[in-house]
């Protein structure tokens, strides 16, 4: 059975799909446990119980071309007022943490 180039093309669409999908979730995953690592160590309270996604772009910092990843959470000091918090991904590797 000979394979065509449009079924080639699809197949590895799919595969980047795929590799994407997976990633995303392992990156969102990596995300909450900073944000509730964070809340828990600072004395806040994370509210919703996790993270939003709200920004990817493409970053090269002095070697290969990577994904950076911006994570939103709500979290409160005193029960009453909800903020907003952020996680900064690059990779699968947190680089920031704001409250």
């Amino acid at each position: 059975m000979e394979l065509s180039w449009p079924l080639l093309l699809l197949l590895a669409m799919m595969i980047a799909t795929a590799w994407f999908w997976h990633d995303s979730l392992a990156a969102r995953e990596s995300a909450n446990t900073a944000a509730l690592e964070t809340c828990r160590s600072t004395g806040a309270s994370l509210l919703d119980g996790t993270v939003a996604f709200r920004r990817l772009e493409t970053v090269r910092a002095g070697g290969p071309v990577q994904l950076r990843r911006t994570y939103v959470f709500d979290y409160t000091r005193d029960g009453v007022t909800r903020q907003q918090g952020f996680v900064v991904l690059t990779g699968r590797s947190v680089d920031s943490v704001g409250l």
